[in-house]
């Protein structure tokens, strides 16, 4: 069962590629961290999706390898040009020359309060600048075509009720034409090009996603950066679409603000 605007159902590469991105996550646990002129947000991607599982085996099957004997090499990243966006400022270069965002600037607060009431506690805080560390193949390969990524940071965020589990990451970029890049290739195929969810701490007191449970993609991107967002509920249901697309959008514009104010100096 699919929701959202894709024609096929692509749970079964979804549940088993993210499966996989969690494993990954649990054994290479990310370090945790301890003006004037103007650049619009880009508009969150249309095509966003969300997509349910079905059972628990399809999740956990291992995507293939290419060191197995007669198996086929994965395909190669596409390749990718993009220009400089025209609407680019003029004081780009110095703009570029400033450190990338730290995680203390992109999630300053452990409790949000947006401006029409909604509440979400941050329960983790993660980044390297490994980036690869918490991104998909498809989306690392992309990402080695260009001039790299400086650093990937991410927060995991919960509402009131500590139901839902947002994964708000960001991944800024040497230049601006990577950033295009991976948000262009993002919008296309979410399913493909995407980021970690980071599982809560212990100590957060929260459960796990089950694999192959319902997710939403979001993405948006700012002077350098690419900001993602992957919302589930942590019980892993498949009802209330709309409710946990609101909160993921939230988050996602909430921190899209503090990461473009920061950019735009």
């Amino acid at each position: 069962m699919t929701f959202g605007d894709q024609g096929i159902d692509p749970y079964a590469q979804w549940a088993a590629e993210q499966e996989r991105l969690r494993r990954r996550h649990r054994r290479t646990r990310l370090a945790v961290a301890g003006a004037t002129g103007a650049v619009v947000l880009a508009a969150v991607a249309a095509g966003a999706v969300m997509y349910t599982g079905g059972d628990e085996g399809s999740a956990a099957a291992p995507p293939p390898t290419a060191t197995s004997a007669g198996a086929s090499p994965a395909p190669p990243a596409p390749s990718v040009t993009a220009s400089r966006p025209p609407a680019a400022p003029s004081a780009l270069p110095s703009l570029l020359a400033r450190p990338v965002i730290r995680p203390e600037q992109a999630f300053p607060a452990t409790s949000v309060r947006l401006r029409n009431g909604s509440r979400y506690e941050r329960v983790d805080v993660a980044t390297t600048p490994d980036c690869a560390r918490g991104t998909s193949p498809e989306l690392a390969a992309l990402i080695e075509q260009g001039g790299g990524c400086l650093r990937l940071t991410a927060a995991l965020f919960t509402d009131a009720e500590r139901r839902s589990q947002v994964t708000v990451s960001v991944l800024s970029f040497r230049s601006v034409e990577d950033a295009s890049s991976v948000f262009a290739m993002a919008s296309m195929d979410p399913v493909a090009y995407q980021t970690v969810s980071l599982d809560p701490p212990p100590e957060a007191g929260m459960p796990t996603v089950p694999p192959g449970s319902a997710g939403v993609f979001r993405r948006l991107t700012t002077v350098r950066s690419v900001v993602f967002a992957n919302g589930q509920w942590g019980d892993g249901a498949e009802t209330e679409e709309a409710e946990i697309t609101r909160q993921t959008e939230e988050l996602l514009r909430h921190v899209g603000e503090d990461v473009a104010a920061y950019e735009e100096g």
